[in-house]
């Protein structure tokens, strides 16, 4: 069960803070898969930010939508400069948006793109969302029809490199 911690402003005086419990998704035996109705709304963000995407020089929307563990969903679109190295992609910015709303844990990924076949996260993005994902977290590989694939962080950067092997180096 997912702790909500949500704070009211009072008409005077201090905030209040109310407690809620929020069930996201519980465990069963398809874990770590979210039941639809978040794929389709994860979907549904991606493919809207999908549409902001500013990529004058590839033509090559993409938009990523993530589920954090707060329940909340934050979206990211890539941005080309005309200095490729300095663009950015649309994982990186739906990770960025993570970051500044205070989340650090992604349990869903969903990235969509126009290609012809599976597209899936290029290997920076990957090494930046294992990051901020377990091995279990899903990764929905999604066209403009639909998702095309899924797979989890284990399987599209195994035997990674994580914080975890730092333990030591870094107090």
């Amino acid at each position: 069960m997912l702790l909500l911690i949500t704070r009211y402003p009072r008409t005077r005086g201090r905030h209040h803070t109310v407690t809620r419990r929020r069930k996201l998704w519980s465990v069963s035996e398809n874990w770590p898969y979210p039941p639809e109705h978040r794929v389709a709304e994860l979907f549904a963000a991606a493919k809207r930010v999908q549409e902001q995407a500013y990529a004058p020089y590839s033509h090559f929307l993409v938009g990523a939508a993530i589920l954090s563990s707060s329940g909340r969903i934050h979206v990211g679109c890539n941005v080309e400069n005309a200095a490729y190295p300095v663009g950015t992609c649309a994982e990186a910015g739906a990770i960025a948006a993570m970051c500044a709303a205070g989340d650090r844990d992604i349990a869903v990924l969903v990235t969509i793109c126009d290609s012809v076949d599976v597209g899936t996260c290029c290997g920076g993005c990957r090494q930046r969302v294992r990051e901020f994902a377990q091995p279990s977290t899903p990764i929905y590989a999604c066209g403009p029809d639909g998702v095309r694939a899924t797979f989890t962080m284990e399987s599209l950067l195994p035997t990674s490199f994580g914080p975890e092997n730092l333990s030591g180096f870094v107090s």
